[in-house]
């Protein structure tokens, strides 16, 4: 690792073969993780939970080795580098983390989401709500302990200690502010975008079926376009798409709908700008915490970055074109103007993935919402479907009710234990929105080469700025070195009003 001499810093030295070991459990971790969703048969899933579980013990167990605590405290008086300081900072918050935690729930919190996810998978198609929850119960009452055992470590309320893990520093206060402001002009927003394309010619639709083969092969040639390294990782097709592994073995998936071409598209493409961050995080530092992303927030919005603001781009969406028609043949919904409408169409739907990026920020909040009350004991499992009816009505206009699964259970969050991780989704949106106002400030002539075929703008920026800073910077001096000022939500609300009604 670069650095000074391991003579001068022997404790810090220690400390870093401790967490290259434990990268190297993650990484098998990850890889048996991304198998039970992509790969293994249902008959596997008893004993795919105790193992995991087995190896979370065994992580678990490293972590609050006894020494570790002496271990840190010697090395803050070594003489280390300013990486070596982060990367130790980083450290004592995994290892403030891990020992907030009694082991026997570590292993509980593993068995009880491995169980859950798995029903999940088939009961959410079947609608069978009253099923699901016998599963789910566990996995709340986990998610509390957790919150309280994390809370009376770190002094944050339970599900700001929870969110803590996704987006360190971040606060529901804070979170609060950013979507009560958003609330306050996303529903007129839709209202008015809505109103200006329905006044517009249709919208083409793409007419199917797409023979899942040929999607497949449309997303791999997409992912290149996006110039993921094929060496260093691989898609796969899951229930709910998701990216996992580790920066030399990413493992990304999809879902494919036989009538939905872009869904799954587009679902490939926000899976790709996760893994290029990934596949781009500093090597010389890899298997050291200072190497992994920032935040999921941050991680969000290169995905977002992705999807978003490169994958709703007219010069993007015109390389698309002659990639459609090589897998399907020429028609008439195969053209750079109508598929740019058709990825900015605004209609507010159930489903969070699929939606737009101007109602979509709705979705996030709900959840949001629901689940601060779980986590806070303000309500209870029972109380979800009826709390979800009440804030689809209200801010999106939809009816649920008796719809689990294109309701509640549409997630695969909750039934993973993930709660916390929601807002990151709008945080990312948001910061996504800065990364593209600033590379434009720098670059005039971005829109113009991104239209030539040229991506490699965007590529570099991130690369340079974010992919390649790790976690060497806490998320506000990261985003200040980045575009020149802290996360500002109101670039988010310029991209939409520039993009909808401009």
């Amino acid at each position: 690792m670069p650095g000074t001499s391991s003579h001068s810093t022997p404790a810090y030295r220690d400390l870093e073969q401790r967490f290259l070991r434990l990268y190297r459990f993650e990484h098998l971790g990850s890889i048996v993780g991304w198998d039970q969703a992509a790969n293994m048969p249902s008959g596997g899933n008893e004993a795919r939970a105790a193992a995991m579980a087995e190896l979370d013990g065994l992580m678990h167990a490293q972590r609050t080795d006894p020494a570790l605590k002496s271990l840190l405290d010697r090395a803050e008086n070594e003489p280390l580098s300013d990486d070596q300081r982060a990367n130790l900072r980083e450290m004592r918050r995994d290892w403030r983390a891990a020992n907030a935690l009694p082991a026997a729930l570590v292993e509980r919190r593993t068995l009880a989401t491995a169980r859950c996810e798995h029903a999940w998978r088939r009961q959410r198609p079947a609608n069978d709500w009253a099923g699901f929850v016998e599963n789910f119960r566990p996995v709340v009452q986990v998610a509390r302990e957790e919150a309280m055992h994390l809370a009376e470590a770190t002094g944050l309320m339970p599900y700001d200690a929870l969110m803590d893990r996704f987006e360190p520093g971040m606060t529901s206060a804070e979170v609060d502010r950013v979507f009560g402001d958003l609330k306050t002009w996303l529903p007129s927003l839709i209202q008015r975008v809505q109103a200006r394309q329905h006044a517009e010619p249709p919208v083409l639709t793409p007419v199917g079926p797409f023979p899942v083969a040929q999607q497949k092969a449309l997303s791999l040639q997409v992912m290149k376009l996006l110039d993921f390294d094929f060496d260093g990782g691989r898609l796969d097709e899951s229930t709910h798409p998701f990216s996992g592994g580790v920066p030399e073995d990413v493992r990304l998936t999809t879902r494919y709908s036989l009538d939905n071409l872009m869904s799954s598209l587009m679902g490939t493409v926000h899976e790709t700008g996760h893994a290029r961050y990934e596949q781009n995080l500093p090597r010389e530092w890899l298997g050291q915490p200072i190497a992994r992303a920032r935040s999921y927030g941050l991680h969000e919005s290169q995905s977002l970055s992705f999807e978003m603001q490169l994958g709703a781009h007219p010069g993007f969406v015109a390389q698309l074109v002659p990639l459609m028609v090589e897998q399907f043949g020429a028609q008439p919904a195969f053209t750079a103007e109508n598929l740019t409408r058709l990825a900015t169409r605004v209609e507010p739907g159930l489903i969070r993935v699929d939606a737009d990026e101007v109602t979509y920020p709705a979705h996030v909040i709900l959840r949001f919402e629901i689940e601060r009350a779980l986590i806070e004991g303000q309500i209870e499992v029972d109380d979800i479907p009826a709390l979800w009816d009440e804030k689809m009505a209200a801010y999106l206009g939809r009816d649920t009710r008796g719809d689990y699964r294109n309701g509640p259970m549409q997630d695969v969050h909750w039934p993973s234990g993930s709660f916390g991780y929601f807002p990151c989704y709008t945080l990312g949106a948001m910061y996504a929105a800065q990364w593209f106002a600033t590379m434009r400030s720098q670059m005039p002539n971005l829109d113009e080469r991104i239209a030539a075929g040229d991506l490699n703008p965007v590529f570099d920026w991130l690369k340079d700025h974010i992919w390649r800073q790790g976690a060497r910077w806490e998320t506000p001096e990261l985003t200040r070195r980045a575009s020149g000022e802290v996360l500002n939500p109101a670039h988010f609300r310029a991209h939409l009003e520039g993009r909808y009604l401009g």
